[in-house]
């Protein structure tokens, strides 16, 4: 499969703006960057819990 050319991303987003409006786009990019910042966070909090997991003495270890 090719690459699409820098002129075919172009058009698709003249398409794109044309069709939804430059507000529509703008809120929907606002979106995904809360989603994304929300997806690190939780990844951050994940590591953070697995650590504490680690670190904390289990009963396994206690026998």
């Amino acid at each position: 499969m090719h690459m699409m050319s820098p002129l075919q991303l172009i058009v698709i987003a003249v398409v794109v703006l044309v069709l939804f409006g430059r507000g529509k786009v703008a809120g929907l990019m606002g979106e995904v960057g809360k989603g994304i910042t929300s997806f690190k966070k939780g990844m951050a909090e994940g590591a953070s819990a697995e650590e504490t997991k680690d670190a904390a003495p289990s009963d396994k270890d206690k026998v």
